[in-house]
């Protein structure tokens, strides 16, 4: 998902004739609050401590950039982040044949972008061919879906400010929201003439402070407002020319949490966007567990794995659903259930707080955890009575059903699983016991509102504790 390296500055400047400069000037320039500017860009800012805490590593994530427009999901201190964008008007055909006609008419400047590169120099000759590349201040129009009403409110302000580290990193972006993605662009400078041009020829200037700019398809790749570029490649023709092959580099640590998806932009004929982004960010977050699970060698000594469960096991239609409703970023919780989440529970015949509950549950223990919570069983003699001893000598009194101990006299409850691990539970329909009158009717779920809440344990007691309930 969206951050930046480790070690990276917090907001990095941007050259005063750089594509980022150019941008914030123009967003800046629309902004009629420079309060919520002020806002928006510590919300960009990926070494905020509250960014870090609801995205993982930064406030903007799952960026996508189209036709006119660049939009992200922005997250706050709410945990269901908000949809911001930010459009602006893509040039006429008649504008894209004059700037790109006289771009064509440079030959060093054409052969730099059928070479990849996006100098910076590009802006004065669509100038000169009277089509202004960059945005100006009346040019953005900023959305959101908050309720503020702010132009820009702070979320689109953290969009537009993380727009800028991006313009700075990959500028053919900005020509494919003015209408061109990088393949267009170079296919139309070639078939006017710019293809039979030298491409030794010295470059011209680029980003405006003496760095390369770099060389894009006009896709971009990983996460938009890092900074990173692509790593080092080598032709699969090279690495087969001979049969000898090298050893193995060392695996890369495993990540901490999923990488966000790149950008996907949106092309007539091409496949949904958001969509993709959605079922590429569930991707990573279940490659991310099979990595966990691969086995690792520490001096010679016998493989272990990161983890102990199959991490990518065969479920039924109903614990995929469960599963992805609990792990994927882009879902809510059972506070706040967005209409993704509503659908997702409507395409298994479901209601959204059974799933909300069901993705709980799962969260606690995959899908150990959802069994508990659908059904309740008899467990043997042993560690189950063990634990209730436990409970009991310490004064925690506890009334039992089958496989759950519900707490006399405050909202929780413990249930004891297949697993041998103890699963939490809070009643949040509000009403105590004494309100329930304490019937083992009640403790058994069928009139309180149970939901998993905490970590599950092998101790009952300390599963006790996690409710913050001794």
């Amino acid at each position: 998902m969206s951050g930046t390296a480790p070690g990276s500055e917090a907001t990095p400047a941007h050259p005063a004739g750089s594509w980022g400069a150019a941008w914030l000037r123009a967003m800046e320039g629309a902004a009629r609050d420079t309060a919520r500017l002020a806002r928006g860009r510590a919300y960009a800012d990926p070494g905020r401590d509250g960014a870090r805490s609801a995205a993982g590593a930064g406030a903007v994530s799952a960026p996508r950039v189209g036709t006119g427009r660049v939009l992200a999901y922005v997250h706050g201190s709410r945990a269901r982040p908000y949809r911001a964008e930010w459009r602006l008007p893509v040039l006429s055909e008649e504008e894209w044949t004059a700037f790109l006609t006289a771009v064509a008419a440079r030959p060093v400047l054409a052969a730099a972008l059928l070479d990849g590169e996006l100098p910076y120099d590009v802006v004065p000759v669509a100038h000169s061919a009277g089509v202004r590349l960059l945005p100006g201040a009346g040019d953005l129009l900023p959305a959101c879906s908050c309720p503020d009403h702010g132009h820009p409110c702070k979320h689109a302000a953290a969009l537009g400010y993380g727009t800028g580290r991006l313009l700075d990193a990959d500028p053919w972006v900005l020509l494919l929201m003015r209408g061109r993605s990088a393949a267009a662009v170079r296919a139309e400078v070639t078939s006017l003439g710019a293809g039979c041009l030298d491409p030794s020829a010295e470059r011209p200037r680029t980003r405006g402070g003496g760095v390369p700019a770099r060389r894009s398809g006009g896709d971009v790749g990983g996460s938009l407002f890092d900074g990173r570029r692509p790593r080092a490649t080598r032709l699969a023709t090279e690495a087969f020319a001979t049969s000898v092959r090298p050893p193995l580099p060392e695996p890369q640590p495993l990540p901490a949490v999923a990488s966000e998806p790149g950008v996907y932009p949106e092309l007539p004929g091409a496949p949904d966007a958001d969509a993709l982004a959605f079922l590429a960010a569930d991707a990573a977050v279940r490659a991310r567990c099979a990595l966990s699970a691969v086995p690792v060698e520490h001096d010679g000594a016998e493989p272990r794995t990161v983890g102990e469960h199959d991490p990518l096991p065969d479920l039924s239609r109903w614990h995929d659903t469960v599963r992805l409703a609990a792990t994927h970023p882009q879902l809510t919780g059972r506070r706040t259930l967005s209409v993704r989440f509503a659908g997702l529970a409507r395409s298994v015949g479901r209601d959204p707080v059974e799933l909300a509950r069901a993705a709980a549950a799962w969260r606690q223990g995959g899908r150990a955890g959802l069994a508990v919570l659908e059904a309740a069983w008899d467990p043997p003699a042993g560690d189950f009575d063990r634990g209730r001893s436990a409970l009991a000598g310490l004064g925690i009194a506890m009334t039992i059903h089958r496989n759950q101990l519900t707490h006399t006299t405050r909202p929780v409850q413990l249930r004891f699983g297949g697993d041998g691990r103890w699963y939490p539970y809070r009643d949040a329909s509000g009403r105590g016991p004494a309100d329930r009158g304490g019937s083992d009717r009640d403790s058994c779920g069928d009139a309180a509102d149970w939901w998993p809440e905490g970590p599950s344990a092998a101790d009952p007691v300390q599963a006790l504790t996690g409710l913050g309930q001794r």
